[in-house]
């Protein structure tokens, strides 16, 4: 992609993080003033460990049973519902946007957190500013290959942390924990970022997910211990 589409996703992106300024800096991942957990403070200050979690070296595998085995030339994404363009990446596409790397840990609402995966891949709200939610749009539904969906707020979802992830401690992501393409939420529990990812649904108000309709909480935050609904 040539520098000055690449420089016009960026100022999408800001502009439509700056719609969500405040949700964002008050998120309880941020602003929570009694967080419960323990250890050092983690990268935004709560608690490394969550209440309720013990750390692995480990990084099981948790899913609906189903592994869909998924071609990096044959994945496709579809981004829609409240939003003004509508679009479908390719992987070629996902390459071609900005790429980044970070650290990030891993809260399974099972009880075990992994520490310090180095996931690669592309922000979602670059892919997010390339469909132009709505001003009244405030969630996304994620659907996975495999059937699984899960609800998350635009307020988590805008986070510079939220990736679309393709790769994990250099190198591609395993079909196991989604690959080719996964979404991580790293300051909610680990359900909330579904694997093999296929669609990102714009919402204009929540709705559950496979989980939540089951019982789980609509906002996952670890460090209330916010697991059930």
């Amino acid at each position: 992609m040539d520098r000055n589409k690449l420089e016009k996703i960026v100022e999408a992106r800001l502009a439509l993080k700056r719609r969500f300024e405040d949700a964002i800096r008050n998120t309880p991942s941020l602003a929570d003033g009694s967080p419960l957990g323990s250890g050092p403070p983690n990268r935004h200050g709560m608690p490394r460990l969550p209440i309720g979690q013990t750390e692995t070296r480990k990084w099981p595998v948790l899913d609906l049973g189903i592994h869909p085995e998924i071609a990096a030339e044959n994945w496709t994404l579809d981004v829609d519902g409240a939003c003004a363009q509508p679009l479908v990446l390719r992987f070629s596409d996902l390459l071609s946007l900005e790429q980044v790397e970070q650290e990030a840990d891993f809260h399974c609402v099972t009880t075990w957190s992994r520490f310090d995966l180095r996931f690669g891949g592309v922000r979602v709200a670059d892919v997010l500013a390339l469909a132009e939610p709505l001003p009244e749009a405030t969630h996304l539904m994620c659907h996975g290959y495999d059937g699984y969906t899960t609800n998350v707020s635009l307020a988590e979802a805008l986070k510079p942390d939220v990736l679309l992830a393709h790769s994990v401690d250099g190198h591609p992501l395993p079909r196991e924990h989604g690959g080719p393409v996964r979404m991580v939420t790293p300051q909610l529990y680990a359900w909330k970022g579904a694997k093999w990812i296929r669609r990102l649904e714009l919402m204009t108000e929540d709705r559950p997910g496979f989980w939540e309709e089951r019982g789980y909480s609509m906002t996952a935050y670890p460090w209330r211990n916010d697991r059930y609904g």
